[in-house]
C-alpha cells in the first residue's frame, strides 16, 4: 500500500483532462485523502500536449510535486512519447493499445527540440520510433508494467449502450483514465460516482454515462491486474475540504472581504479568478439577499484599473486581476492612484515573459516590477502568497491594507499556485477583521490631502464633501499647485506612509521563518516555492542536513529587521531558491539588509521547481560543488 502516490495523466488540449482532475481530486477528497495537482498547458485552445501532474497523500497534506512518478496514464501516443521517463521502476504505464504503431514523426504538434531529444534516445536504444517498440523496452528494460487497454473497444461498448453517436462518444476518453486510476489505487467506486455526479449536475445523462465508463473500466484493471498501487487508508481527519485553485480561493477571498468591483481584460491566467466572481456576483445568504458585487470586463487593462481606481474613489473595495502584459499597460494608473493615495488591489498572476512569453506558464520574474512600477517615488504594498491557505488570508489582508493606508496594494501569485488544484480546510474566519481606515463625511471646508497627519481622513465622491483630483502635484483640497515647499510636504506626506506601515504590520508576519532553531543552512524564497522547499528540507533532514526556510510573504515594506535577525551569522549558509534567472528576492534582500545572498537555485522554463531537482540542487550547493544550479525538469 502507498502512503503518498505521484502521477500523470496526459492528453491532448481541449480533451477533458482538467475534468478528469476534478473528478478524482473531489472522489479522493470524499475518503480523506490530500491532493495537490498542476495542469500544464500550451497556449492555445485545442490539440497541444496537456498534462496533469498530482500528488495523493494518506498521512500528510500534499504540498509539493515531485518526480519520478508511479503512474502515466495517456489518452494518446505523444502522452506517452513525452512522459515515458517520469516514470519510477516498477510504476504503471496505462495506454491505448489502437497507438501502438503511431511513429513519433506522426505527431506534429510535439516542439521540434523534444522530438530531436527522443530520436536520439531511439537511436542510441536502437529502438525504432514507435509506440510499440517503446512499450516493450519500457516493459523489458525498465521494469515498467504496460496496462494495455482498447480505447476504440471500450467507447464502442458505451456507444451502444447509450445509442451515442462515434462523435459524441470520443469525448469520454479522459474518462477511462479516471477508471485506470481507481482500479489501479482500489478507491471506492461510490466515491468516484459522488465526483462524477457532483461534476455534472444538472446533466444526468452525461453523468450516468460517465459513472459507467469508469466503473468498467476500473472494474476491468482489478479483474486483470489487482489494484497493485493501492493506497493506504487515510488518517487524515478534516470534517470538510474545499477542492480550489489558487483563482478560486482568492476570489472567494475578496468576497469574504467585501469587494464591491472588480474589474478585468481577459488575460492568462488571471481570468479565471473574475469568472469565478461573476458566477457569484449576487451574493444570497440562506434566504438573505446580502447585496452583491459588479465583475466588468473591459476593453483594455487600462480601463480596468482606471474603472477600478474609479470605483475605490466612491467607497467601493475594488480591485483588477491581471497578468504581466496587462500589468505593464496599468503603470501609467498605478501612478495615478499612487498620487492621489487611493486604495486599490491589483491581483498579479505570473507568468513567463518577457512580452507574451509562455502565456501558459509560471513565473517569478515580476517581482522588481511591482517594487519599482510607475515613474517617481509613491508607497506601495507588495503582498506575496505561497499556498492556498496564504492567498486567502492575504487577498483580505490587501483590501485591509490598501484602505488603512490609503495607497495601491500589488497582491502577488504565481501560475503555479494560479492553476494547482489542492484539498483545503475551509479557512477559518474567526480572526478575519475587515478594516476601512478613516472614512468622514468631508464637508464644506474638506483637504482630501491634508497635511495635518500622512494618512488624511477620506471622503467618498457622491457624498457632502467637494473634492478634486489630478494626476499633477496637489495642496491639500487636490488643486494643481507646483510649489516647492508643498511640493516637498506633499511628497513626504505620501512617502511616510509606508514608514507608518512598517512599524505597525508585524515583521514576523511579512516573513515567516520554517525549520530548526540552528540549522546548517537557510534556504530563501517566496510565492509557490515554499513547500517545495520546506518538504526539500525535510528529505534532507533524513540525510543529517537542517536546512531552514526563510518565506518572504511581504516585500514593501520589507521586514529587514527579521531578515537580518534570520540570516545574520549564517555567512556564505544561504541559498535562495526562485523561478527568474536573477534570483530577485536576493536582490531585495541586498537592498533593504546589506546581506548578499551569493548562492541560487533557480528556474525560468515555465515548469515549476519539483522537491526531486531541489533535494538535488540543494545539496549540489551546501557540498560546494556549484554556488549557482540552473533546473529544468518537466515537460
Amino acid at each position: 500500500m502507498y502512503d503518498v502516490l505521484d502521477l500523470i495523466l496526459g492528453g491532448p488540449q481541449g480533451a477533458g483532462l482538467e475534468t478528469s482532475m476534478t473528478i478524482a481530486a473531489t472522489a479522493l477528497a470524499r475518503l480523506g485523502y490530500s491532493v495537490i495537482a498542476d495542469r500544464e498547458y500550451f497556449s492555445n485552445i485545442k490539440g497541444r500536449h496537456s498534462y496533469v501532474h498530482m500528488r495523493v497523500s494518506a498521512k500528510q497534506s500534499a504540498r509539493a510535486l515531485s518526480y519520478p512518478v508511479l503512474l502515466v496514464g495517456a489518452m494518446d501516443a505523444e502522452t506517452v512519447f513525452t512522459h515515458f521517463n517520469d516514470l519510477a521502476k516498477g510504476g504503471y504505464l496505462v495506454y491505448d493499445k489502437g497507438v501502438e504503431n503511431k511513429r513519433l514523426d506522426d505527431i506534429p504538434s510535439m516542439e521540434p527540440q523534444l522530438k530531436q531529444r527522443l530520436k536520439r534516445f531511439f537511436e542510441d536504444a536502437k529502438l525504432e520510433p514507435t509506440v510499440k517498440a517503446l512499450v516493450d523496452y519500457l516493459r523489458d528494460k525498465r521494469s515498467i508494467n504496460v496496462v494495455e487497454l482498447n480505447y476504440a473497444e471500450i467507447l464502442g461498448d458505451l456507444r451502444r449502450k447509450y445509442k451515442l453517436v462515434p462523435a459524441h462518444a470520443s469525448r469520454y476518453v479522459s474518462s477511462i483514465l479516471v477508471g485506470a486510476l481507481a482500479g489501479l489505487t482500489g478507491i471506492d467506486l461510490d466515491a468516484v460516482s459522488f465526483a462524477v455526479h457532483h461534476r455534472f449536475k444538472g446533466n444526468k445523462n452525461v453523468a450516468e454515462q460517465n459513472t459507467y465508463l469508469i466503473e468498467t473500466v476500473a472494474t476491468r484493471i482489478k479483474e486483470e491486474y489487482g489494484s497493485p498501487l493501492k493506497l493506504s487508508s487515510s488518517t487524515l481527519r478534516a470534517e470538510e475540504y474545499m477542492i480550489v485553485s489558487g483563482n478560486d480561493i482568492v476570489a472567494m477571498a475578496k468576497i469574504v472581504a467585501g469587494l464591491r468591483y472588480q474589474s478585468y481584460y481577459p488575460i492568462t491566467p488571471a481570468a479565471d479568478e473574475s469568472l469565478f466572481l461573476e458566477d457569484h456576483e449576487n451574493l444570497v445568504v440562506g434566504d438573505k439577499d446580502i447585496g452583491g458585487l459588479v465583475v466588468l470586463q473591459t476593453e483594455d487593462e487600462i480601463a480596468a484599473i482606471t474603472s477600478a481606481i474609479g470605483a475605490a474613489l466612491t467607497g467601493a473595495r475594488s480591485a483588477t486581476a491581471t497578468s504581466g502584459p496587462g500589468f505593464s499597460l496599468m503603470v501609467e494608473a498605478l501612478g495615478w492612484a499612487g498620487n492621489n493615495e487611493v486604495p486599490v488591489v491589483i491581483t498579479y498572476y505570473q507568468r513567463g515573459g518577457p512580452s507574451t512569453g509562455l502565456p501558459t506558464r509560471g513565473s517569478q520574474s515580476d517581482l522588481l516590477f511591482t517594487l519599482f512600477a510607475s515613474h517617481g517615488e509613491f508607497p506601495r504594498i507588495v503582498i506575496a502568497s505561497g499556498d492556498h491557505r496564504e492567498a486567502f488570508y492575504d487577498a483580505i489582508l490587501a483590501h485591509n491594507l490598501a484602505e488603512k493606508y490609503q495607497l495601491p496594494v500589488i497582491h502577488l501569485l504565481d501560475k503555479f499556485l494560479a492553476n494547482s488544484v489542492t484539498t483545503l480546510e475551509p479557512p477559518g474566519l474567526d480572526d478575519v477583521r475587515i478594516e476601512r481606515g478613516k472614512i468622514v463625511k468631508g464637508g464644506k471646508d474638506y483637504k482630501r490631502f491634508s497635511l495635518s497627519e500622512p494618512i488624511s481622513p477620506r471622503a467618498l465622491l457622491g457624498g457632502d464633501a467637494v473634492i478634486w483630483y489630478t494626476g499633477d502635484e496637489h495642496d491639500e483640497y487636490g488643486h494643481i499647485n507646483e510649489d516647492p515647499e508643498n511640493r516637498l510636504r506633499m511628497y513626504e506626506k505620501r512617502m511616510k506612509k509606508l514608514e507608518i506601515a512598517d512599524k505597525e504590520i508585524p515583521e514576523n508576519t511579512r516573513a515567516v521563518y520554517y525549520g530548526p532553531r540552528r540549522p546548517d543552512y537557510v534556504a530563501v524564497g517566496w510565492g509557490f516555492v515554499k513547500n517545495t522547499v520546506i518538504e526539500a528540507s525535510e528529505v534532507l533532514d533524513g540525510k543529517g542536513i537542517r536546512l531552514g526556510y526563510l518565506h518572504l510573504r511581504i516585500f514593501s515594506p520589507f521586514p529587514k529587521n527579521y531578515v537580518r535577525e534570520v540570516l545574520g551569522g549564517m555567512d556564505g549558509n544561504i541559498v535562495s531558491v526562485e523561478h527568474n534567472y536573477l534570483a530577485q528576492a536576493a536582490q531585495v534582500i541586498r537592498m533593504n539588509t546589506g546581506i548578499h545572498v551569493r548562492k541560487n537555485i533557480v528556474k525560468w522554463t515555465g515548469r515549476p521547481i519539483y522537491v526531486n531537482e531541489l533535494v538535488e540542487a540543494l545539496l549540489k550547493v551546501i557540498n560546494g560543488v556549484e554556488e549557482r544550479v540552473v533546473l529544468s525538469y518537466g515537460a
